[in-house]
């Protein structure tokens, strides 16, 4: 069974960097899409990245496109994304998201595509 679990997240000066992590504790080696949203209060969850695991192949909202990062390890069922450069404005609660479905079949800034979510990871930038 699918478990996705964050974890990463902190506060940080306006500039700095974080590394959120996001592991499949099952283990089950069935999601094939694996993507990070963000959520501050009152609003829609907002893309952020998505990675085909399988192909490799990467997508990049263009608020954060240049300043992160989004990889996988197979071997550890994890997925990463290192933040650079980080603004106030990327204050928010990191979730990742996975399907068993492709890169290239899912609407990847749909939060309602995917069939899994970790609890969130709070990300705080100060100016």
């Amino acid at each position: 069974q699918v478990q996705l679990v964050e974890s990463g997240g902190g506060l940080v000066q306006a500039g700095g960097s974080l590394r959120l992590s996001c592991a499949d504790l099952g283990r089950t080696s069935s999601i094939h899409t694996m993507t990070w949203f963000r959520q501050t209060q009152g609003k829609e969850r907002e893309f952020v990245a998505a990675l085909g695991w399988y192909s490799g192949g990467t997508v990049y909202a263009d608020s954060v496109k240049g300043r992160f990062t989004i990889s996988g390890v197979d071997a550890k069922n994890s997925v990463y994304l290192q933040m650079n450069d980080l603004k106030p404005e990327d204050t928010a609660v990191y979730y990742c998201a996975g399907d068993p479905r492709g890169y290239t079949t899912l609407v990847l800034r749909r939060a309602a595509e995917y069939r899994y979510w970790g609890q969130g990871t709070q990300v705080t930038v100060s100016s």
